[in-house]
């Protein structure tokens, strides 16, 4: 194990994908889909064998890490292991090729779930080879965050870093070399931490949905695509239209992890409180989530209201539908304010009693919005919301008490001063990163309303939210014969998905990480 933790960190993840490529091996292999099975199981193989050398050449003369080695590790990971992963993938699908089976696999291992395919006409085994894809991309997030991006202070921990930390964080400082140890060393016990409690949390899931009635592949996939929030499943429409609302009800508190990261190891510096009834980022969740509910259902009643049609025995009726509706609204909100993007299957209910020509605006601005900091959510992240929020009120106290005190103390203070200016510094790094995106993806005949949905929800690593918006449909494929041109993404021109590709890493990675790649100080020894 020493002789592993000496390794560039690149070279045991892209062993453990390599490893994992065993699981729709094996899988396929019960389907009695052999060519499947020999694709996945000879490109194990392969990389494995090929992976084994390099570290068996890169062992012979180790080198100690430094913080900005792992920095550039998250980017090869985003960037280059989704090519390893795809060989297989592609060898399945022979009509595809490599580079939409190279932007399949960027979508899956960035949480994003956006797919080129259609799920009717992709085989089972891959279905599971996305989803595991994605579980591994929400793995590796949890444990970067904690050990790669909390001791550079980005990622959301600049919000909650103090003063004196400040101090010492410039990448290029010795704070960096010699806090806990080796950067690798805290790599693997992040990996020691999270990864139990993540796979538990993905078993029990996964056996709760079996007993509500899902198959068993619906249920894998929905239990790694909850626990992620990559959103991926192997069916179209609404996943859980077999466990009906009861699975949908287990998902929604398996969704909750993803809206704060005290739920999981290494999130002791992002407590702004106590107790978790105190917890910012829940209650702005739960303030969202309810507000979106309200109008989705207020407009009805009111509508009835005005047209004079609320006599007892309709209103009675329309409380009838109300409860669906509202549990549809409700899970809906959840979902994609987590960047999951699951619908439920009382989603068209919500939208019918809403009345609204496009309540899926509303889902874009959730995820816009996004879930908890340092989670496997994508997003703004609710921190950030928070801290300008709390700026505002602060503001607003002093036109009216210019010689109060805001109290709240340290924390509260650091959250409305330097935390908000940080939050407003990277809300408008994301607004402008939407605008580059949008610009670049609609130069390749796009329309507009179509470039900035694709764009947002790239950026937000929330790929199913271009089902939730209708948009004008393509209807040439250019993924082969599986693809789907009707969902947004496969009827793209290379140019335009390479575009989103790079915007899927963007948003997973943040745009502070990636500046901070570009200071002179993170190249300075």
């Amino acid at each position: 194990m020493g002789a592993l933790h000496r390794l560039p960190l690149i070279l045991p993840i892209a062993w453990i994908g390599a490893l994992a490529m065993l699981v729709p091996a094996g899988y396929a292999l019960t389907q009695d889909d052999h060519e499947i099975a020999r694709n996945f199981f000879y490109a194990a193989l392969l990389f494995l064998t090929v992976i084994g050398m390099i570290a068996l050449a890169v062992g012979a003369n180790p080198r100690g890490s430094i913080a900005r080695d792992n920095l550039l590790t998250m980017v090869a990971v985003m960037t280059v292991l989704p090519l390893m992963l795809a060989v297989p993938f592609a060898e399945s699908l022979p009509d595809t090729g490599l580079f939409n089976a190279w932007w399949e696999m960027v979508s899956c291992l960035t949480t994003t779930g956006a797919t080129l395919y259609s799920a009717d006409l992709l085989p089972a085994p891959l279905h599971l080879w996305r989803a595991l894809v994605g579980w591994l991309g929400g793995l590796f997030i949890l444990i970067a965050a904690i050990a790669i991006l909390a001791p550079l202070r980005l990622g959301g921990f600049e919000l909650m870093a103090t003063p004196q930390d400040e101090g010492a964080a410039h990448l290029s400082g010795p704070v960096f070399e010699t806090q806990l140890i080796d950067p690798s060393q805290r790599v693997w016990r992040a990996t020691e931490a999270v990864t139990p409690v993540y796979a538990a949390l993905t078993l029990v899931l996964w056996v709760l949905l079996l007993i509500a009635g899902d198959d068993a592949l619906v249920a894998l996939c929905r239990a790694m695509g909850t626990l992620a929030t990559s959103g991926i499943s192997p069916v179209s429409g609404a996943s859980g239209q077999a466990s009906g609302i009861v699975g949908e009800m287990t998902v929604f508190l398996f969704l909750i992890p993803a809206l704060s990261r005290r739920f999981w190891p290494g999130g002791g510096e992002l407590l702004a409180s106590e107790r978790l009834r105190g917890d910012p980022e829940l209650r702005i969740a739960g303030v969202v989530v309810l507000l979106v509910t309200m109008v989705l259902l207020a407009r009805h009643f009111i509508g009835a209201i005005e047209s004079g049609a609320a006599e007892n025995q309709m209103l009675l009726t329309d409380l009838t539908h109300a409860a669906g509706a509202a549990w549809g609204a409700i899970f809906n909100a959840l979902s994609f304010l987590t960047t999951t993007g699951w619908n439920s299957v009382q989603w068209d209910g919500a939208r019918a009693w809403s009345g609204l020509t496009s309540p899926g605006l509303m889902l874009a601005g959730l995820a816009m919005f996004g879930g908890g900091v340092a989670t496997t959510a994508g997003g703004v992240k609710l921190l950030r919301v928070y801290a300008l929020a709390r700026h505002g009120e602060r503001e607003m106290e002093r036109i009216i008490h210019p010689r109060s005190i805001g109290g709240g103390g340290r924390m509260g203070r650091r959250l409305r001063g330097e935390g908000a200016y940080l939050a407003f510094l990277f809300f408008m790094l994301f607004a402008v990163s939407i605008a580059v995106v949008v610009l670049l993806v609609s130069i390749q005949q796009i329309e507009f309303d179509t470039a900035t949905i694709l764009s947002i929800a790239a950026l937000t690593n929330t790929g199913p939210l271009a089902g939730a918006i209708p948009l004008t449909p393509a209807f040439e494929g250019t993924a082969g014969i599986a693809s789907a041109p009707w969902s947004g993404w496969s009827g793209l021109a290379p140019v335009a998905k390479a575009v989103l590709a790079g915007a899927m890493i963007i948003g997973r990675l943040e745009t502070l990480a990636i500046l901070a790649l570009l200071t002179p100080d993170f190249w300075r020894r």
